[in-house]
C-alpha cells in the first residue's frame, strides 16, 4: 500500500482542512473497508441521489438513519427474537451494523424508505443562492452614451 504524506498540503493552504482530512481517512481505511451490509450509491438526476442499501432481516424498528457533522451514518440493530432457533443453514444475515457515508457540503437527506429488504435514502443538492452562478450584463460604451443623453435632455425640459 502506498502512503501519502499530506504536510505540504497542510503548510501551503487554508481553509482546505476538511479536504486533506477526507483523504487521511480515505486512506487509513484502505484495507479495512466494511462490506455488509451491500449497497449502490445512485445518480437520480442533476442534483439528487439516491442510496439503496440491503437490509434483509430487519424491520423498520431496527434501523436508523441520522445525519451528524456531514456524515449519514445508518445503523441496525436486531431486537432478541422469541426462543433459540436450530438453523440448518443461515445465510441471511442479521448482524448489526454501522455505515457511514460522508456528505458533501449542501448535501441534504430528503427522505428514507423501507421495503422488500431494501433501505433507501434519498438526498439532493441544494445549493444556496448566493454560490449560483449569476449573469452579469455587459453593457457597450454606445448605451451608456445614449440613456446619458436622454437623461439629460428629461433634466432639461
Amino acid at each position: 500500500m502506498r502512503s501519502f504524506d499530506f504536510a505540504p498540503l497542510y503548510r501551503a493552504t487554508v481553509g482546505f482542512d476538511q479536504i486533506a482530512d477526507m483523504m487521511d481517512r480515505v486512506l487509513a481505511n484502505d484495507g479495512a473497508l466494511p462490506t455488509y451490509p451491500p449497497y449502490n450509491i445512485e445518480k437520480t438526476a442533476d442534483d439528487t441521489y439516491r442510496i439503496s442499501i440491503a437490509v434483509a432481516g430487519f424491520s423498520d424498528e431496527d434501523l436508523s438513519v441520522e445525519v451528524k457533522e456531514h456524515a449519514l451514518v445508518v445503523s441496525a440493530r436486531k431486537a432478541d427474537e422469541d426462543g433459540p432457533r436450530a438453523y440448518l443453514h443461515r445465510g441471511i444475515a442479521t448482524r448489526a451494523f454501522e455505515r457511514r457515508f460522508q456528505l458533501a457540503d449542501h448535501v441534504r437527506v430528503t427522505g428514507a424508505s423501507h421495503a422488500d429488504g431494501m433501505l433507501h435514502i434519498d438526498l439532493s443538492r441544494e445549493i444556496p443562492e448566493a454560490l449560483k452562478p449569476r449573469r452579469i450584463e455587459i453593457a457597450n460604451a454606445q448605451t451608456k452614451a445614449i440613456e446619458k443623453d436622454v437623461v439629460d435632455a428629461k433634466s432639461v425640459n
